[in-house]
């Protein structure tokens, strides 16, 4: 079993995390905590010119509402939303908070994570810790 899990979410995407919830659930040992984490790619300045004042705030703000709602309905459950490269971002996070398993959605792979890699294969990659890929 399982002390610290990790759940991320990619918002942008289908979004059921209904069955990684219940597999983080079932894993989880006794007094063991699960983080639904989301990570916003960062806007580039010349990009960030072109939005309405506040979008980014505004953005921000509903993918935190959303988390802490699919994260409210069990104990033991927080919410976190961070910036910066999806797969890269949710190794370090998992890394630095002493995550030791990551439950990670995964898209049936294209020709495109061929040549560039989906977030899920560099997550299983370069993580540290046991990571579980659900399909």
């Amino acid at each position: 079993m399982y002390k610290n899990i990790l759940v991320p979410v990619a918002l942008d995407h289908e979004h059921d995390t209904a069955e990684a919830m219940r597999v983080a659930q079932s894993l989880r040992s006794d007094g063991g905590k699960i983080t639904l984490l989301s990570v916003v790619e960062s806007i580039p300045g010349y990009v960030a010119s072109y939005l309405p004042k506040g979008q980014q705030e505004k953005n921000r703000a509903e993918i935190e509402t959303n988390l802490k709602a699919d994260a409210s309905d069990a104990e033991g459950v927080e919410s976190k939303v961070i910036t910066g490269h999806a797969g890269g971002s949710i190794v370090d996070y998992a890394k630095d908070h002493g995550a030791d398993l990551i439950i990670i959605a995964s898209h049936k792979p294209g020709l495109q994570d061929f040549f560039l890699g989906s977030t899920a294969a560099r997550v299983v990659r370069y993580s540290q810790c046991a990571v579980h890929v659900l399909r």
